[in-house]
């Protein structure tokens, strides 16, 4: 019995020190990972608003030739960006705020959904606005929004296009 309980204590000795050792392990991987993530590319405020830009250019076009279904995409890519917006720049006072522009957006869509270009017009006219004020509150008054009087690309056609059956 005697013999028994050295042999025990030197494999829970062991058992510790190989735990210590996996723990060790881990610990480096999550450190490594935690590493990787931080240096990964996020897209910049500076992106998500460009890209909001042009998909508010197009969506003007689209609207102006009641290509409703292209309208529909552009205004669904903006909501997108706005989402991506609070998702990864949170911290941004300007991500706080960009909630102001839902009532339009909502607005719009709804032209969309009806194609009533009359709503379609004032409700954009009333998202422009909001994007304006947007940016004065956020000290970005220099940044001022336009209803587009050419289209962002000279190789897309905004008309209705006939559809299929």
């Amino acid at each position: 019995m005697k013999q028994i309980f050295p042999i025990l204590f030197s494999i829970a000795l062991i058992s510790c020190n190989q735990q210590t050792d996996q723990t060790q392990l881990l610990q480096k991987r999550v450190d490594s990972l935690e590493h990787q993530l931080a240096e990964t590319y996020k897209p910049g405020f500076g992106e998500f608003m460009s890209g909001i830009q042009v998909h508010h250019n197009k969506l003007w076009f689209a609207g102006e030739n009641e290509n409703w279904k292209l309208a529909d995409f552009e205004i669904h890519e903006i909501m997108e960006a706005i989402d991506n917006i609070k998702k990864y720049q949170k911290e941004r006072k300007e991500s706080e705020m960009i909630d102001m522009l839902n009532p339009a957006l909502d607005s719009l869509n709804n032209a969309i959904k009806l194609k009533n270009p009359k709503l379609f017009k004032s409700s954009f006219i009333t998202l422009t606005n909001t994007c304006n004020q947007c940016h004065r509150q956020t000290q970005f008054e220099f940044n001022v929004v336009k209803i587009p009087d050419q289209p962002p690309f000279s190789n897309q056609d905004f008309r209705k296009q006939l559809e299929k059956k």
